[in-house]
Order: structure tokens, then sequence, then C-alpha cells
């Protein structure tokens, strides 16, 4: 098998967390940049199955603060995406894309994930 182990675990890291998986979903998705705004409206709605206007501010608190202080800087450091914090944009790499097939099977198998994710 001429598979690389370390990006299969690599991926396995990365979709450890849920709201992570909600991430990579979305992104494997839409196939283009979205806003730190995007994200979290993703989060709320796959996670917590709320709309923006009827969530809490601790909650979007949080998961801004989550956003930012892990998942972002995660997903980046791993070289799947990059981040730009002037305009709150993300945009999946090259190193994405050669994530896809792993990633595609560990979210397809997550029961807690609907299918697909969508803004």
């Amino acid at each position: 098998m001429t598979e690389d182990p370390i990006a299969f675990d690599a991926v396995l890291d990365l979709c450890r967390d849920k709201h992570r998986r909600i991430i990579l979903a979305v992104l494997a998705e839409e196939r283009r940049s979205l806003t730190v705004n995007d994200l979290r409206k993703t989060i709320l709605s796959c996670d917590h199955h709320l709309p923006v206007t009827e969530t809490s501010e601790a909650t979007l608190t949080e998961i801004e603060r989550s956003l930012h202080h892990t998942h972002i800087p995660k997903l980046e450091s791993a070289g799947v995406i990059d981040y730009d914090s002037d305009r709150q944009l993300v945009e999946p790499t090259d190193q994405f894309d050669r994530l896809q097939p792993h990633l595609s099977a560990i979210l397809d198998i997550d029961p807690t994930l609907e299918d697909p994710i969508e803004l």
C-alpha cells in the first residue's frame, strides 16, 4: 500500500473535534474561501441547531473564541487552510485537496453530521 500514513494520521487528528469536522465538511462541500462568520453560522446550525438570531451571546463568543484560538490555528498549522486575519477569511489549500479521500471517509461515517453540510 502506497498511502502516506502520516497524512492519514494528520486527518484523524484534525477530525478529533466535532467543530473542526464541521469546518472541514463545509470547506469540502463549498470548495471556496469562507469567512469566519460563515464557519460560526455553520457550527451553530449543525451543532447547536440554532440560527444566530436565537443564540446567546455567550455561545457566540465561545464559538468565535474556539475558532480563533483553537480550530483555525490547528488547521492552518497542518497546512490545510490559509487564514487571512485582516479579512477574516479561511481558504482551503492544495494540501486540503490531497487529504480529501481520507477526510471524506471519516466525515461519511460521522453519525453526528448531516450530509451535506452547507452554509
